[in-house]
C-alpha cells in the first residue's frame, strides 16, 4: 500500500456553478477557468477580466509606499552632492536582483555608487555592525539597505553616530522596535499600509527605481521577476504583472550574463515561464550565496561585457554543481539518520553530522521534510557548536515551538514553516525532547495529512489540449496563485518504470479507454514494484502541463502526489529497472470499421511521435510542415502534400491521417472524397488558433503605419520580438500586418530590413492576399476546429461517401 501524503480536497470544478458560468460567458473563458478563479475569490466579471489580463495600470503608485518622497529626495539629494552611496544588499537571489536593480538606477541617474552583499557565514543576515564601521570608513555617506533591514538597529544606530544616513527598503516582517532609519520604505508599515504588502525585496526596489526615474522601468522586470519568484511572495496583484512582463523580457534578454547562466541551465528562451526561473535560474543565483560570496552575482547580473559574463556565468554553474553534490551527499546521510533507531518514531527530528556545508542544510531539511513529513532541524557540529536551518509542515508552527525554549539557544530566528538557529551541542537532546513536547501541544499527530486543493476528478480523455491553454492563462503560477491540481482515480496504470541517472523518478502511463497520458513523479522510483503489482488500484495527483522533447509537444502530468489501496503483495524487483523510454504504441488500424466509427477526432495544437508510427497515409496541406514530417514516418506509411488534384484512390483497409489544418474546408473535402480511405484520424493541427486571435484592429493598423512613418532601417528579420513587445503586439499578428502592409505597398523589405514608403498610394488593406487568406482560414478554422465531435464527424463522415 502506498499512502497519500496528503488529504485531497476535491473543489469539482468541472461543475461549475450559475455564477462561474456566468462569468465564464461574459469573459469567454472556459467554465473550469472560472470556477477555480470563483474559487479564489475572482467573482466578478471585472476582477476576473483584472487577473486574466496583467497590465502596467495594475502597478500602483510607488509614492504611496511609507517613507518614499523622503527616502527618494535623500538619494537625489545625495547624487547631487556627488556623495558615496552604498547599496547593502543580501546573498539570496531576491537580494542580488533588488541590489542590481538599484545599482543599474543610480548609475544611470550618474550617482557614485557602489554595493556590498553581506557574506552569510561572516557577515549573517542584514545590516552588521562592523561592516557598517568598515564601509563607513571606506567613504560611505549613505545606506541604502535592499531586502534588509527592519531588523538592523544595532549597525543603523552605528550609522547615524557617524553622521552617516540610511534609507531602508526591505518587505520582511517589522520587529516591534524599528530602526532609526531616515526613512523605511516598507510595503506593510504600520498605518501607511501601501495597496499591496506582498512585494519581494525586488519589487520594494523596483518600486524605488520607478520613483526615481518617475516612469516605469521596463528594463529592470526582468531582475524584478527573477527576485520576485525566488522569494516564493504571492503572485497576485502587482507581482503578477511583474513576473507577467518580467518573462516576456527575459525571453528576449540582453543580459549577457544572464543569457550564458541561461544556456548553461538548459533553458530555451522561447520556453520560459515561472518554473525556469525557480528551478533553473534562482538556484544558481543562490548557489553562490549558499558556499561563497554572492557579490559576483550582482556583476554578473549588471556587467556588459561578454567575456566577464560568460567568465562569471562558468564560476557560477561550478558553484550549483557544487551545490547539488552537497546537498545529495548530505540528504543521503539525513535521510539515513531520520529512519535509524533513534529517530524514526518520533514525531519530529533534530537530525546532526559533522563536517556538513551549513549554506545547504535548508535544502536538506527540505527534502526530509518531503520524504518523512515530519517537522525537521538539521544541523551541522563544530568545535561544539550546532548551527543549522529547519523546515516544518502546515500543521506544526516551528517558529512557536522553538520560541519559548530560546534558553537552549544562542541564535534563533524565523516563521511558521522555517527557521534559522545555533545552539551548543550538549543541548541537542534536550532541543529534540521540547520540540516533541511542543508536537503534542500542538497536537501534531492528530492533524492528519496536510490538505491539498484539487480542482476536480478528470478522465484521462478530459485532457486536452485546449484545456491546458485554457489553464495557462492563469499562469504565471506560484504563492496564491497555484497551479491547478487534478486527480486521476480511475485510470490503469501502464509502462510503469525507474528513470534517471540512479532510478529515483517514476514514469508510467494513464490508460483508460483509448486515451493515454504520461505521467511522471521525481523522487517516486521506488514506487515501480508495487504499482507493477496493482497497476488498476492507484489514484494519481497531478498538474497538467506541456511536455516539449526535441521540439515535440505532449501533454503530461507532472504528479504532485500518489496513493495505492491495493492489499497485493509487492513482489521483489527481479531486475534492475530501465532507464530507457519505451517507444509509443502504433495505434491500431480498424480492419472492419462501421459507418459511424470511420472518423476520429484527434484535433490538437501540438504533435507528438506518438502520432506518426502507424501504417496509412499522411494527408499535409502545408509544406513547411510536410517538410518537417514527412521523413520522420514509419516504414511503408506514405507522406502525401495536398498542392492539386490526388485522384489515387487507397488499397483497402488503409487509413489516412490529417496531419494539418487546410486554408480551405473545400481542399480536406476533394482530397477524402479523392483517397477514400477506410478510417480517418483527423488530427488537423494548427499551431495558433487565427480565430482567437482575431484580426487587427484599427488602432493597430494605425499603430505600425505610425512606427514605420517615423523609423527607418528596421531588421525584422531579427528584431521582430523586441518590435512586438515596444509596439505591444502579438508576434503573429505583427507578422501578419507587416505582411499585409508590403503587400498594400505601404512598406519595403529589402534582405529583412523594413522601410516605410513615403507618400504611399492609397489601397484598401482587405484586398491584399494574406488579408483574404486570413478571412478564408479563419473560416476554415470555424467549421473544422470550433465545432464539436458530432458536427465534425458527419462533415468528414459526408466526404467519405
Amino acid at each position: 500500500m502506498i499512502a497519500a501524503q496528503y488529504q485531497w480536497n476535491i473543489k469539482h470544478v468541472d461543475q461549475p456553478s450559475a455564477e462561474a458560468q456566468a462569468v465564464a460567458q461574459a469573459e469567454s473563458i472556459s467554465p473550469i477557468v472560472a470556477q477555480i478563479l470563483w474559487n479564489r475569490g475572482y467573482q466578478t466579471a471585472e476582477t476576473v477580466h483584472t487577473f486574466l489580463n496583467p497590465g502596467p495600470e495594475q502597478l500602483h503608485d510607488p509614492n504611496l509606499l511609507h517613507d518614499m518622497a523622503k527616502g527618494v529626495a535623500r538619494i537625489e539629494d545625495a547624487i547631487g552632492a556627488d556623495q558615496q552611496i552604498t547599496i547593502y544588499g543580501d546573498y539570496d537571489a531576491d537580494g542580488v536582483t533588488s541590489t542590481s536593480i538599484l545599482y543599474e538606477t543610480l548609475n544611470e541617474m550618474g550617482a557614485k555608487v557602489n554595493y556590498y552583499i553581506p557574506n552569510r557565514f561572516t557577515d549573517g543576515y542584514g545590516p552588521n555592525v562592523a561592516a557598517f564601521k568598515k564601509l563607513i570608513a571606506a567613504g560611505t555617506q549613505l545606506f541604502v539597505t535592499v531586502d534588509n533591514g527592519v531588523a538592523g538597529n544595532e549597525a543603523i544606530a552605528v550609522a547615524n553616530e557617524a553622521g552617516v544616513d540610511v534609507v531602508v527598503t526591505d518587505h520582511h516582517e517589522l520587529p516591534q522596535e524599528l530602526p532609526a532609519a531616515y526613512a523605511i520604505i516598507h510595503p506593510r508599515y504600520p498605518g501607511a499600509e501601501y495597496p499591496f504588502g506582498g512585494l519581494s525585496g525586488a519589487g520594494v526596489a523596483f518600486k524605488v527605481a520607478q520613483a526615481l526615474r518617475e516612469e516605469i522601468p521596463q528594463d529592470l522586470l526582468d531582475l524584478a521577476a527573477i527576485g520576485t519568484v525566488a522569494d516564493l511572495v504571492p503572485l497576485v496583484d502587482e507581482n503578477r504583472v511583474l513576473v507577467y512582463y518580467g518573462l516576456q523580457l527575459l525571453k528576449q534578454d540582453e543580459r549577457p550574463g544572464l543569457q550564458v547562466l541561461m544556456s548553461g541551465a538548459g533553458l530555451k528562451p522561447a520556453e520560459l515561464d515561472e518554473q525556469s526561473i525557480g528551478f533553473g535560474i534562482a538556484p544558481r543565483l543562490n548557489a553562490l550565496g549558499r558556499l561563497d560570496d554572492a557579490s559576483p552575482a550582482v556583476e554578473l547580473l549588471t556587467t556588459l561585457d561578454d567575456e566577464r559574463a560568460k567568465s562569471l556565468a562558468n564560476d557560477t554553474e561550478q558553484k550549483n554543481r557544487h551545490r547539488q553534490d552537497l546537498v545529495k551527499q548530505i540528504s543521503a546521510a539525513a535521510l539515513a539518520e531520520a529512519a535509524d533507531a533513534d529517530h524514526r518514531d518520533r514525531p519530529t527530528l533534530i537530525i546532526s553530522g559533522h563536517d556538513w556545508h551549513e549554506g545547504v542544510l535548508g535544502i536538506v531539511a527540505s527534502k526530509v521534510v518531503e520524504t518523512t513529513g515530519k517537522p525537521t532541524l538539521v544541523v551541522n557540529i563544530q568545535d561544539g557548536r550546532a548551527k543549522g536551518s529547519g523546515r516544518s509542515v502546515e500543521a506544526f508552527n516551528l517558529f512557536t515551538a522553538l520560541d519559548g525554549h530560546r534558553d537552549l539557544m544562542t541564535a534563533f530566528g524565523g516563521h511558521h514553516m522555517a527557521v534559522g538557529l545555533t545552539f551548543p551541542e550538549d543541548q541537542l537532546g534536550a532541543l529534540a525532547d521540547a520540540l516533541d513536547a511542543e508536537a503534542a501541544t500542538q497536537k501534531l499527530t492528530e492533524s492528519g495529512p496536510s490538505e491539498l486543493a484539487v480542482a476536480a476528478s478528470l478522465k484521462v480523455g478530459d485532457v486536452t489540449m485546449p484545456l491546458y491553454q485554457e489553464l495557462a492563462k492563469m499562469a504565471p503560477f506560484g504563492t496564491d496563485n497555484l497551479q491547478p491540481l487534478f486527480a486521476f482515480e480511475s485510470a490503469t496504470l501502464t509502462q510503469i518504470k525507474a528513470i534517471g541517472q540512479d532510478h529515483s523518478h517514476l514514469k508510467f502511463q494513464l490508460q483508460e479507454g483509448q486515451h493515454q497520458l504520461n505521467a511522471i513523479q521525481f523522487g517516486a522510483g521506488k514506487n515501480v514494484p508495487a504499482l507493477t503489482a496493482a497497476p488498476s488500484d492507484a489514484a494519481v495527483l497531478g498538474a497538467i502541463e506541456d511536455n516539449v522533447w526535441q521540439g515535440w509537444h505532449s501533454l503530461q502530468v507532472m504528479v504532485k502526489d500518489l496513493k495505492l489501496t491495493a492489499t497485493t503483495a509487492t513482489p521483489e524487483p527481479t531486475t534492475t529497472p530501465t532507464v530507457a523510454e519505451a517507444q509509443p504504441t502504433a495505434p491500431q488500424a480498424a480492419t472492419s470499421a462501421p459507418a459511424t466509427g470511420r472518423v476520429v477526432d484527434a484535433r490538437t495544437m501540438h504533435l507528438n511521435q506518438a502520432m506518426f508510427t502507424a501504417f496509412g497515409v499522411y494527408v499535409f496541406f502545408h509544406r513547411n510542415v510536410y517538410q518537417q514530417l514527412a521523413g520522420q514516418l514509419p516504414t511503408g506509411a506514405t507522406a502525401l502534400l495536398v498542392d492539386g488534384s490526388v485522384q489515387q484512390p487507397l488499397p483497402a483497409d488503409t487509413p489516412a491521417f490529417i496531419v494539418d489544418c487546410p486554408d480551405d474546408t473545400t481542399d480536406l473535402t476533394r482530397v477524402l472524397a479523392e483517397l477514400k480511405p477506410q478510417q480517418v484520424t483527423a488530427y488537423l493541427y494548427k499551431k495558433e488558433s487565427l480565430s482567437q486571435l482575431g484580426m487587427p484592429t484599427r488602432a493597430q493598423y494605425a499603430k505600425l503605419f505610425k512606427f514605420v512613418a517615423t523609423h527607418q532601417q528596421v531588421d525584422v528579420g531579427h528584431q521582430l520580438d523586441q518590435l512586438a513587445t515596444f509596439l505591444r503586439l502579438p508576434r503573429t499578428q505583427l507578422v501578419f500586418m507587416i505582411q499585409v502592409f508590403f503587400e498594400s505597398g505601404f512598406i519595403t523589405i529589402d534582405h529583412g530590413i523594413m522601410n516605410g514608403v513615403a507618400h504611399p498610394e492609397h489601397k484598401d488593406l482587405t484586398m491584399a492576399p494574406s488579408y483574404q487568406l486570413r478571412e478564408q482560414q479563419m473560416q476554415t478554422e470555424d467549421a473544422l476546429l470550433s465545432c464539436p465531435t458530432a458536427a465534425l464527424v458527419q462533415r468528414l463522415q459526408a466526404s467519405l461517401t
